[in-house]
């Protein structure tokens, strides 16, 4: 190829801030997904979908980067000049679409998405630019209950996918406490450093508090030399927002704290605690605010300790719906961060390999049809009572090598071999690749290997009777 048609080609990459998924991963959140919305539909919620673009209007004051040069969104102009952008999260779409069907909304209303958001804000380490969310909501609710439903709701879902008591926990707190140190130190409604110091506050359980204190004050550098404008309070006013952090500070309650906790200690939910240091950093919230965090530790790959800290959070929002109809409307919500908390719930499990499916070679290319037939027929057997075995047959081009080479490169649990000879005999060696593998290690050369056949024997296969191929797939998959 000449010079000038490689300097043309697209450079194959990624953009910054997005990932590609794999197949285990997909099905790890597929799963968790399925869990989640369980425990929603249990608790009286029902799915609703929006769309993954809005007005950007609609999305209001309320974005989460107003440093970035379109606001923290990906925005773009309709053909209308109007301008559209992606959500960044699933609560503002969910005000849009309750206050535009108001009258005909039942109230309390109670709802679950699962989706898609976009931030258009600086990607780094566990920060991605698209992630997975999967909220549940109350519209219409004034009561200090609908906060506890939601987090005794939330207490469920970290049990369901497996998460025991003492291994995670659901911290409250009430912005209305803060909001009331805010006004004491002159950063009244409408003070644009507001937002900053929320979201200085809402970064302590991932920066130490001196650190916290830079984002409150001058501003913060970070290790790569970025550097993040800070709230530009002064020593003293920063101290009395700080003093909010400190573990040994005792809490102030709110009426509306006061309520929530009597309502989740009379249910039995001990996981769900009041914490004075849970801010959330969007700037919506007008009441109980709600994270939940993982307390268990874990190790990455190189052994190293892992927290994997918070992975959810919400609380209550009033004023979202009314933004659209000139009265506040009471709603509250919380939303779990799903790629985060699959990715704990990796971690902990282990990296165990993703069993492939049980592949068919082609010895005989003459008769394709045979293979077909006998990967059709152990696909609707193997696949019975709501259990799924994958089953293909190999439509490469490659020999006999080669395919066992990809049936281990997909992680194949086994591999039926059939030639003419095994066909007149009403056999097919039937190899247990896993089984193989253990085997082979002990075996010195190729022609004890070939003698030996580690892990392969015949199998009965005649008159399409897959039978017994089923029985010695079961026993491998058991």
């Amino acid at each position: 190829m000449a010079k000038a048609d490689r300097d043309t080609r697209p450079k194959a990459r990624l953009p910054r801030g997005f990932a590609d998924r794999s197949a285990p991963e997909i099905r790890r959140v597929a799963a968790m997904i399925d869990t989640i919305t369980q425990v929603y539909e249990r608790w009286g919620f029902e799915p609703v979908e929006t769309p993954l673009v809005e007005y950007a209007d609609a999305l209001g004051k309320f974005l989460p980067d107003e440093d970035r040069p379109n606001e923290g969104v990906f925005a773009f102009q309709d053909d209308d000049e109007a301008w559209l952008a992606l959500r960044y999260d699933l609560t503002a779409p969910l005000a849009r679409m309750v206050a535009q069907n108001f009258e005909r909304t039942p109230k309390p209303y109670k709802s679950y998405r699962a989706g898609w958001v976009f931030r258009n804000e600086k990607p780094g380490p566990g920060r991605y630019r698209q992630f997975m969310q999967c909220d549940a909501d109350i519209v219409g609710a004034a009561s200090p209950l609908a906060d506890a439903e939601i987090c005794m709701m939330a207490a469920d879902t970290m049990e369901a996918l497996g998460f025991a008591r003492g291994e995670y926990v659901i911290r409250v707190n009430s912005r209305r406490v803060l909001d009331a140190i805010l006004a004491d130190i002159g950063l009244g409604e409408g003070d644009p450093r507001r937002l900053i110091v929320l979201r200085a506050v809402d970064k302590a359980d991932r920066f130490p508090l001196v650190e916290v204190a830079k984002l409150l004050g001058p501003g913060r550098k970070d290790e790569s030399g970025d550097f993040t404008r800070g709230a530009g309070l002064t020593e003293a006013q920063a101290e009395t927002v700080l003093g909010l952090l400190d573990p040994s500070a005792e809490a102030r309650l709110s009426a509306d704290l006061v309520a929530i906790g009597e309502a989740v200690d009379r249910a039995g939910y001990g996981t769900v605690v009041v914490d004075p240091s849970v801010v959330r950093g969007l700037e919506y919230y007008t009441g109980a605010v709600f994270e939940a965090e993982l307390t268990f530790q874990t190790t990455d790959d190189e052994g190293r300790p892992v927290r994997f800290g918070s992975v959810g959070g919400g609380g209550r929002y009033d004023g979202l719906v009314g933004r659209f109809r000139g009265e506040d409307v009471p709603a509250t919500g919380f939303s779990v961060g799903v790629s985060r908390l699959a990715a704990a719930l990796a971690a902990r499990a282990g990296a165990a390999a993703e069993r492939g499916p049980v592949i068919v070679t082609v010895m005989d290319r003459d008769d394709v049809g045979a293979y077909q037939a006998l990967t059709a027929r152990l696909r609707a057997a193997l696949n019975t009572g709501g259990t799924v075995v994958p089953v293909e047959m190999y439509i490469g081009d490659s020999g006999m090598k080669a395919q066992l080479k990809y049936a281990d490169r997909r992680g194949a649990p086994c591999v039926l071999i059939q030639g003419s000879d095994e066909r007149a005999r009403g056999v097919v060696q039937f190899k247990d690749l896993a089984a193989g593998k253990v085997a082979s290690r002990a075996i010195g050369d190729r022609s004890e290997w070939v003698a030996e056949r580690p892990a392969q024997h015949e199998v009965p296969y005649r008159d399409g009777d897959v039978s017994a191929i089923v029985a010695a797939v079961r026993q491998i998959l058991s």
